[in-house]
């Protein structure tokens, strides 16, 4: 009996890489990933640069800039003192490892993590002459497995599997089995792949081929169902078997190579805000493998852990032993560099981390031959068979080996080959003669796998068996279009209403094709034109990747960064947030495509669209609000009306194609309402917002206008008409006499205002249908709550007539300087039918003993704060007596004022009198005297009178002023939302440019205004002051 092996116990060993740029990121975005060793890994916080935090993993590979080409295409350092990793570097410490452990009997795992587009399948499988890891281990493989010794025998076999929504398909097999294979458990073998099909291969030629194979098959499953391949699990397991016959002795290596999903599917926030479950089984594998790990990284650390769970997904069953058994496993951690991906990135960072403190007990994986069996033509059974197995199972993906000999595999593996290699040759051959159509796939791995020829004459292509041009995916019809090839062109016409969109442009009749053509058919099979030999030239066509078709398309339909808003004024580059969105938006366009088209096909009657929240919209001082992709949803029977974020919008995908899937697979689609993803309850809908600026309340001065509100579009949805001005503590409206000519005469006063919501006029969402309704809402300063007005029901144009009184009793400087720069926002919400509507009540608001609502209540919260007790009666009292004091206050005023006249009176009578007695001579004198005093007085009271009406003049005067000055702010504001237009690049840096100069004309002339407005208030103020020494 053989000893067994001692386990060799190893930690994890991860790494980490960081990529170059992508096309959309190079525009404006800032790389917030360093690493200073080849171990130390570095992230920046993009909103507090200041804050940063390190990792340390086993290796750290900078790929992201230091590089050039080669004359093979291979990247390469650009210098010697560049610190670029290549796909040569990375292969050299984590490829050798798994050869050199493989070679020694190790079972051995590379796991690949990261969010989708963060360079895992590049660190993998690579693209072009930049091979991966997994191509490169299998060519060294058999390089050395040629230079052999005679007495020993070597087995290599291949197997290729994908993990989708829980189901296992064998990427080798042209047939799919219903369900997927079946994961099953064996005592010694632990969790395998039951029929999962594994090719006996002699020469690297024969993985490649087989690569390409299961790639091709990859490729059309994910059209048919319409599943991104960045959501599924790529597993290749390479089977080694060294059969040594001098000594009766095989070891045995099972190499398991993973390429995850992308790391973002499994965020809890997904769902975030979603009745139904989140993004369906897509994430199971994924979230529960982040749990096994975090388990397994307690369990590391000494703590307790009662249970791990292996058996929550196919995953983490078929990783069992790579994770925390009989294997030596690699992590690779693939990050973006870009500030937008900073979150994803440091998510990504914290996992690898975890990942590092699990440890593992791999042995040499060695069994003893059976003589019997090496005296047949060396009949080693494939896998264990009857020899023995090391105390800890193998970990295996595929199924327990059956009956035939090694021999026997390779002969009918050899006649495969043989079909497999005449098709590749016709295929080839085709591709030198025919204009052609090549698949564009969101991950570059599957882009240019499937070739759809044009042969001379007329085809059709659409989903029928009986067409030229098969094709599969979503809103491909079963006559979609017609290709014909005639004359040296290739035409090509759609069918009836059949989507068909070239170079982003729908058509609908009859095109010429050129060379290099993007053409996308149905909701999103995209695909790119070869045209004839004579056409091709020696062009590079990498750079028609699914971005460019994306792109594209957004452009026809008017979206770009410029119209987002992404270019600053200052330095003229994309202001990262909007090219986070603007990305966000490309990211989904095709989504929502497809959702529509899911819904038609399933006869749901919804349409999705693309909106941008806060595209136009801006905070009450004026500054652009935080831009976010949401997606509009109507019903179109119903005219019901939903917005779904980004998120919601991704999980509810999820659940549609589970639901679409079925209906594919003629299973029964229906879900009752509550669990269907094509509905939600009906809810209020935000339309838009009216800004209306609050500076005339600061000088009591009454404000009456019609204000527009604007949608996410930027377009007006109605108009509002408000009222707003001083009023007295009952509610009076304060006159032209009362208005101040500068703020600070308010400061420290009681003020009453009264905003007044009159009428909401041509309201688009009331016209779209009759029987819905309408509110409004707005909060003021520092009340706690917003303040919305009574739901208003199938009306046109609904009379609102609601007023609110608000009090400040003691005016601080910051409510002055508040309504000097803020502008109050009104939102309209739509109501539909069957959704609740916004509360009307006033819940926690402090109010006067009228019943005014109070603002600028700082001052009164913290001493309320400071006397903080369980009595209700106590901040009552306290309202009381700071009335009491206002009140006060305010008598010490008025007693100030009558006392300065009362001197002002008895000084001008000591004049008179003094007056009297030094014109006294004679009695004639006295009664001219007397009478020559009296046109002097009443001059006085003229000039007191006409002093007065010069007030009352100004004050209108000022009204009229700072009315205009609402009146341009407003027309500033829609100014620099302004965008121009899309046609001619020379015109629209001209209009930008334009666009530019307005806005700063309109600085200028509002502080110009604003200085205006304090010389004339100061030679008032002089004026006054000149006339009180006069007297």
């Amino acid at each position: 009996m053989m000893k067994m092996p001692m386990p060799s116990i190893d930690s994890v060993r991860v790494a980490v890489r960081v990529r170059p740029f992508s096309q959309r990121e190079n525009s404006g975005s800032k790389c917030v990933i360093s690493m200073h060793s080849r171990t130390t890994t570095i992230i920046q916080d993009p909103k507090n640069p200041e804050h940063t935090k390190t990792f340390t993993f086993d290796l750290a590979y900078w790929s992201h800039n230091g590089f050039q080409k080669d004359k093979d295409g291979v990247f390469i350092s650009a210098n010697p003192s560049s610190k670029f990793a290549g796909q040569r570097d990375v292969f050299h410490d984590l490829g050798r490892g798994i050869l050199d452990s493989a070679w020694q009997g190790y079972n051995t795992t590379l796991l690949a993590y990261g969010q989708t587009g963060s360079g895992k399948s590049y660190s993998m499988i690579g693209f072009g002459a930049n091979k991966g890891i997994i191509p490169n281990v299998c060519e060294e493989l058999f390089q050395a497995i040629e230079n052999r010794e005679k007495n020993q025998e070597y087995q290599v076999t291949f197997s290729m599997l994908e993990i989708y929504n829980e189901q296992v398909r064998d990427l080798l097999s042209k047939t799919k089995k219903p369900g997927g294979l079946k994961v099953r458990e064996d005592q010694q073998l632990g969790f395998y792949v039951d029929g999962l099909k594994s090719v006996p291969c002699e020469n690297y030629a024969q993985i490649e081929r087989l690569m390409e194979q299961g790639t091709k098959i990859r490729t059309t499953a994910s059209t048919n169902m319409n599943a991104s391949s960045s959501r599924s699990h790529m597993v290749i397991t390479i089977q080694f078997k060294q059969v040594f016959l001098d000594r009766d002795l095989s070891k045995q290596s099972s190499i398991n190579l993973v390429d995850l999903a992308g790391s973002e599917r499994q965020k809890s926030s997904g769902s975030e805000g979603d009745r139904l479950r989140e993004g369906s089984r897509v994430n199971l594998s994924l979230t529960n493998l982040g749990n096994v790990i975090s388990a397994l990284a307690d369990a590391a650390m000494g703590k307790k852990v009662l249970h791990i769970p292996y058996r929550d997904s196919v995953l983490t069953k078929l990783l069992q032993s790579a994770l925390d058994g009989n294997s030596r496993t690699t992590l690779i951690a693939a990050v973006s560099p870009a500030d937008i991906c900073y979150e994803e990135s440091l998510s990504t960072l914290r996992y690898a981390e975890r990942a590092k403190k699990i440890r593992n007990k791999a042995v040499v994986n060695t069994s003893t031959l059976m003589r019997e069996s090496r005296a047949e033509n060396n009949k080693l059974l494939l896998g264990c068979g009857n020899s023995r197995m090391a105390e800890l199972p193998a970990c295996r993906l595929r199924s327990p080996p059956d009956q035939l000999s090694w021999v026997h595999q390779l002969e009918q593996a050899r006649s495969e080959w043989q079909q497999y290699y005449v098709a590749i040759a016709q295929e080839q051959q085709m591709m030198k003669t025919f204009p052609h159509l090549l698949n564009v796939n969101e991950d570059p791995q599957l882009t240019g796998v499937l070739k759809h020829f044009i042969e001379a004459g007329s085809c059709d292509a659409g989903q029928a068996a009986s067409n030229a041009i098969t094709l599969q995916g979503l809103g491909i019809s079963d006559k979609h279009a017609s290709f014909t090839n005639s004359d040296g062109k290739v035409t090509v016409t759609p069918h009836g209403k059949c989507k068909v969109i070239v170079n982003g442009v729908p058509i609908t009749t009859k095109t010429k094709l050129q060379h290099l053509d993007r053409i996308i058919l149905g909701s999103n099979s995209a695909y790119l034109y070869i045209g004839f030999p004579s056409e091709r030239g020696s062009e590079d066509l990498s750079r028609f990747d699914y971005d460019f078709f994306q792109l594209e398309r957004a452009a026809s339909e008017g979206v770009s960064v410029d119209t987002l808003g992404a270019v600053n004024s200052g330095d003229g580059k994309a202001d990262p947030s909007v090219l986070a969105v603007f990305q966000d938006y490309i990211k989904l366009m095709p989504l929502v495509a497809e959702a529509n088209q899911m819904s038609e096909e399933l006869k749901k009657g919804l349409n999705m669209e693309l909106k941008v929240k806060n595209l136009v919209s801006s905070d009450s001082r004026g500054y652009d609000l935080q831009k976010e992709v949401m997606v509009k949803v109507t019903n179109q029977r119903t005219r019901q009306v939903w917005i779904w974020s980004k998120a919601k919008f991704i999980n509810r995908k999820f659940l549609m194609e589970e639901l679409y899937q079925r209906f594919l697979d003629g299973e029964d689609s229906h879900v009752a309402q509550e669990e269907d993803p094509f509905w939600d309850p009906a809810e209020v809908i935000h339309l838009g917002s009216a800004h209306i600026w609050l500076q005339s309340l600061a000088y009591c001065m009454k404000f009456e206008e019609q204000v527009e509100f604007l949608n996410c579009d930027g377009l007006e949805e109605a108009v509002l008409r408000i009222h707003m001005g001083p009023c007295s503590p009952t509610g009076q409206a304060r006159g032209e006499e009362d208005v101040v000519i500068d703020p600070l005469e308010l400061l420290g006063k009681r003020m009453d205002f009264q905003i007044r919501i009159v009428q909401c006029l041509g309201t688009k969402w009331l016209k779209e249908d009759a029987e819905r309704g309408v509110q409004m809402g707005y909060r003021i300063y520092d009340l706690p709550n917003t303040l919305y007005t009574k739901p208003v029901w199938k009306i046109l144009n609904p009379q609102i007539e609601e007023t609110v009184q608000f009090t400040a009793l003691n005016a601080s400087q910051e409510f002055l300087n508040y309504l000097q720069t803020n502008a109050l926002i009104v939102d309209l919400w739509g109501l539909q039918e069957g959704c609740a509507e916004l509360s009307c009540s006033q819940p926690g608001l402090m109010v006067t003993g009228e019943g005014h609502i109070m603002v600028d209540t700082k001052k009164i919260s913290s001493v309320m704060d400071k006397g903080q007790t369980t009595s209700n009666q106590i901040p009552e009292l306290y309202l009381k007596l700071l009335k009491l004091e206002q009140e006060t206050e305010l008598l010490r005023n008025i007693n100030r004022v009558l006392r300065e006249e009362n001197v002002f009176l008895k000084e001008s009578l000591e004049k008179t009198g003094s007056s009297q007695q030094a014109h006294k001579p004679s009695n004639t004198l006295k009664l001219t005297g007397t009478t020559a005093q009296l046109p002097a007085a009443r001059e006085i009271n003229q000039m007191r009178t006409q002093q007065a009406s010069y007030d009352r003049e100004f004050a209108k005067a000022l009204k009229v002023f700072y009315q205009s000055m609402n009146v341009a702010r407003g027309q500033f504001l829609k100014l620099r939302h302004h965008k121009p237009p899309e046609d001619d690049q020379m015109l629209r840096t001209f209009v930008h440019q334009q666009s530019q100069m307005l806005k700063d004309f309109g600085d200028l002339l509002e502080s110009s205004l604003w200085k205006l407005k304090n010389d004339v208030a100061l030679i008032v103020k002089k004026k006054r002051e000149c006339l009180l020494h006069m007297e």
